[in-house]
């Protein structure tokens, strides 16, 4: 998946969503991780369920301020704000920056003002909405749309007359991510849920993230109950993989699916319930949509589209800002 490149940058990031970090370390640049023994949020080890490449090394996170970057990613507000002027360098912190923000706003969906603020840094949004809905004031902004690797031997099969939803912490993050409306849902039609402690509400567990799609694939359809968040990975995945999806017309949602083309969305319940059975009823019809809407994430998700975006942007905040010290060093780490 790594595309060759003559000089790799230097870059410290954070492991605060393992499927993104997994995405966007296919940009072949070096990708250097603080960690924490205790495993503290954002600094846990990167761990065996997913296949790191050579360019991904973990460092102790008190070290940091003695290594040499070229940039700085920063994936969240308490890294940003709190761990940054505590681990890093008066110089590291000038450095060239990029802010992922993964989220749409909150408490506030139209009125929070973004707290990325950095004189040569820019903030990437991972949906349009999300960049439509924060106040950044006067911050460079750009949107990288996800991209997904996936396995290709992996396609939709459905044999399952039942739907899946796929969120982690479901009960606990409650109506925002529509744990009511999939619990009302679930009492109109057969759905499984996975996701990490999915059992509390009688879902079937953390399945490892290598093996999401399969255990998807074999499904009816992906149903999202979710109302207000960015646009999922899992959904991404199953629309790759040719599942048809169902699901709340909210945030990015509407922007991707055509109705009764490649799946359906509303903020109907009751309608989405009345499709969830068309499409028990009628397998054919999930393969057509389903069909379409891989169709659909080829074309937005592809994973060259999302490098090609990253190491534009990536250039784009670097200039000619970059980091004399290792770059012999660090062409010389990737080759091997």
């Amino acid at each position: 998946m790594h595309i060759e490149s003559a000089e790799p940058l230097r870059i410290l990031t954070w492991h605060v969503h393992g499927n993104y970090l997994y995405a966007l370390t296919q940009v072949p640049h070096e990708f250097i991780i603080p960690v924490y023994d205790d495993g503290r949020p954002g600094y846990g080890r990167l761990g065996n369920k997913i296949p790191w490449g050579g360019n991904v090394r973990e460092i102790p996170a008190e070290e940091i301020a003695q290594e040499d970057f070229d940039c700085v990613i920063y994936q969240s507000q308490a890294t940003y704000e709190n761990d940054a002027p505590r681990l890093l360098s008066a110089a590291q912190r000038k450095l060239p920056s990029i802010y992922i923000e993964h989220d749409p706003p909150r408490p506030y969906p139209v009125d929070t003002k973004h707290c990325f603020r950095h004189d040569t840094g820019i903030l990437v949004h991972v949906t349009h909405y999300n960049a439509l809905n924060w106040d950044a004031e006067d911050m460079p902004t750009r949107v990288i749309e996800h991209g997904v690797p996936i396995n290709p031997a992996v396609r939709y099969s459905g044999e399952l007359p039942r739907g899946i939803t796929v969120i982690n912490g479901l009960h606990k993050r409650g109506r925002r991510m529509g744990a009511d409306l999939f619990e009302w849902s679930r009492e109109q039609v057969p759905l499984d849920l996975i996701g990490m402690q999915s059992e509390v509400m009688g879902g079937l567990g953390e399945v490892p993230n290598l093996d999401v799609a399969a255990t998807m694939a074999r499904y009816r359809f992906f149903y999202t109950p979710i109302r207000y968040t960015s646009l999922g990975l899992a959904l991404v995945e199953a629309m790759l993989i040719g599942m048809p999806v169902v699901g709340v017309a909210a945030t990015e949602l509407p922007t991707v699916i055509v109705n009764g083309v490649n799946g359906f969305v509303h903020t109907d319940k009751a309608l989405l319930v009345d499709i969830m059975r068309q499409l028990i009823a009628e397998p054919d019809l999930g393969r057509r949509w389903g069909e379409a809407g891989r169709q659909t994430a080829i074309e937005r998700f592809g994973m060259d589209r999302f490098i090609k975006d990253w190491l534009a942007v990536i250039d784009e905040v670097i200039g000619n800002k970059r980091s004399p010290l290792h770059a012999v060093d660090t062409a010389s780490t990737l080759a091997g």
